[in-house]
């Protein structure tokens, strides 16, 4: 899958930007605040309907205007596919496929399918496990609808769940029969949800450890180990025996929405044992192993989105990542960096297929 095309009006701090990109790797230069990462965020937009760096639709409409407009033109099994997304503010978002207009966003979802490598990606170490869940449920619902409907229905049957703890408390009640219909509803889907996501950490583990190695150069073991309450026996009696702490609480403690995956080093947590350097290099080794992944399942490249990776890695550690990354697992790759000439120089070097633009004062211009 490439992306040919790229245009967008009000989004953000760009009045109107227009790009013919390459087929292969595309890099965006220029200095911090430039936008060279609103135009990887553009092309993210166009495979999730949502910004990764803002998830408030209405504040990536340039605050001079009142709506913003994205389009791609993409070559995807050989056809041409025409994405439009806009917005005006106080209205609906519109997205829409070769002119015809999606009754459900998530119908979008996954026939586009993209990795972004970030600095936020650190947050997948240093913060708590939801942002974890969401990695894992961002991967299957790429190449699963039905792990996304599930996903859907899952999330709302917690929240009335907590919703109806929260009035047996507040009106001195209790109905066993009203709490029953939401556990089944939990276990009815949760159970799917579990399966699925330990298949995946199954399959995504080796994946990426043969990542890791080929950047580490193999110094250290390295382990993804999924969590969940469901490996402690069965859900419904769970649910059941939880129910006092829950009236406690006020919301439910058992379940999938309370997974967790643990990044482990040499058998201890990354997160307190791994160095600034080994943490990067995981983060970089899962998200390829990601992409792989993804292209293994549904038979298309996705598009891989590199934010400011290389800052503070040295230029034998970006020449080999970039080399890496340009084989034929991969895809249309882009990029954003504040050093021009050293990208320039490593692409020359390796005789990488590619084009260099150059972000300066809100405009894009080819180098």
């Amino acid at each position: 899958m490439i992306l040919r095309e790229l245009s967008a009006v009000n989004f953000k701090n760009f009045l109107g930007v227009e790009i013919t990109l390459n087929p292969k790797i595309n890099c965006f230069v220029g200095n911090n605040g430039e936008g060279k990462t609103t135009i990887l965020d553009a092309i993210y937009y166009l495979s999730f309907c949502k910004s990764f760096l803002n998830p408030i639709d209405s504040q990536n409409i340039n605050y001079n205007d009142a709506f913003f407009v994205l389009q791609g033109e993409y070559e995807r099994s050989g056809k041409t596919e025409r994405i439009y997304c806009g917005l005006k503010k106080g209205q609906k978002k519109v997205f829409k496929r070769n002119k015809k207009e999606y009754e459900k966003l998530s119908d979008h979802i996954g026939l586009f399918p993209l990795v972004i490598i970030s600095p936020s990606d650190s947050d997948l170490i240093t913060f708590g496990s939801d942002l974890r869940r969401k990695f894992l449920d961002g991967i299957i619902s790429q190449f699963d609808s039905v792990y996304l409907e599930n996903l859907l229905i899952y999330s709302k049957a917690v929240n009335q769940r907590n919703a109806l703890l929260k009035y047996f408390q507040k009106n001195r009640t209790f109905n066993q029969d009203q709490l029953d219909s939401w556990d089944n509803q939990l276990v009815k889907y949760g159970e799917v949800l579990y399966e699925k996501r330990k298949k995946l950490i199954q399959e995504l583990t080796p994946v990426f450890q043969r990542y890791y190695n080929q950047i580490s150069g193999g110094r250290e073991q390295v382990e993804l180990v999924y969590q969940s309450q469901l490996m402690e026996g069965d859900f419904l009696k769970q649910l059941r025996n939880s129910l006092p702490e829950d009236m406690r609480k006020l919301f439910s403690t058992v379940g999938v929405h309370k997974d967790d995956l643990v990044f482990q080093i040499s058998g201890r947590p990354i997160k307190k044992f791994g160095s600034q350097g080994q943490q990067k290099s995981f983060l970089i080794a899962l998200k390829l192993a990601q992409l792989e992944f993804l292209k293994n399942t549904v038979g298309i490249h996705p598009i891989l989105l590199l934010d400011d990776v290389f800052d503070k890695l040295d230029e034998d550690r970006v020449a080999h990542i970039l080399e890496m990354v340009n084989g034929n697992t991969f895809g249309q790759i882009f990029l954003s960096d504040t050093h021009p000439k050293r990208i320039e120089d490593i692409l020359s070097r390796l005789k990488l297929e590619s084009s260099v633009f150059e972000v300066s004062n809100l405009e894009i211009q080819k180098r």
